[in-house]
C-alpha cells in the first residue's frame, strides 16, 4: 500500500509528541479508541500526516493500514496541514452555474497550488466544498469564517491581497 505524503516536511514538537502520547495512553485499551485519538492528534498537530499516524500505529499496536483507512476515509481527517487561512470554494449546483468553478481555478493558479494543498509561505490553503448553504449569494467561498457572495473572477487577486498585507 503507498501511503502519500505530504508535500511540506513534517515539523512536530517533542511537546506535541508528548501531548500524543498523553493521550493515547488515556485512551489505550478502550473500545473504539482509534476515533477519540485520531481527533486529538488533529487538535494537536492540525492534520494527521503519516509521521503521526505511525506514531498512533506503533503506541496503540494498530496495523498502520488500519490507522490510515480510517483517516483517509472520514472527512473530519486531513493528511494536509492547512494554511493561516483556510479558503473553500462552493462548488454545489447553484454557485457552480454561477462561476465558482472560474473562481476556484483563479485561486489555484493565483496561489500556485491545487485543492487540497498549502501555499509554500504556510499562509493560504484550498479545498473545494459543496454547498454551504448561502445560495442566494452565489458563487461563494470563505476564508477562514469571512463569507465572500456573489464573486467573479476578478474580485480574487483583491480578496487574497487583504490577507497577505
Amino acid at each position: 500500500m503507498a501511503f502519500k505524503k505530504s508535500v511540506v516536511a513534517f515539523a512536530g514538537t517533542p511537546e506535541q509528541e508528548a501531548k500524543l502520547k498523553a493521550v493515547i495512553d488515556a485512551e489505550k485499551g478502550h473500545k473504539g479508541a482509534l476515533m477519540p485519538v485520531l481527533q486529538q492528534a488533529q487538535e494537536i498537530y492540525g492534520y494527521l500526516p503519516i509521521e503521526v499516524q505511525t506514531m498512533i500505529a506503533e503506541e496503540m499496536g494498530i496495523p498502520l493500514e488500519k490507522v490510515y483507512g480510517v483517516v483517509t476515509f472520514y472527512s473530519q481527517f486531513t493528511i494536509n496541514p492547512k494554511g493561516k487561512y483556510k479558503i473553500s470554494v462552493c462548488l454545489g449546483t447553484a454557485c457552480y452555474v454561477k462561476g465558482s468553478g472560474d473562481v476556484y481555478n483563479k485561486l489555484s493558479e493565483s496561489l500556485g497550488i491545487k485543492g487540497g494543498e498549502l501555499t509554500s509561505d504556510g499562509l493560504f490553503s484550498l479545498e473545494a466544498c459543496r454547498c454551504i448553504g448561502a445560495c442566494g449569494l452565489a458563487p461563494v467561498m470563505t476564508i477562514n469564517d469571512d463569507v465572500y457572495g456573489r464573486l467573479t473572477v476578478d474580485e480574487i487577486d483583491g480578496i487574497l491581497a487583504k490577507y497577505r498585507g
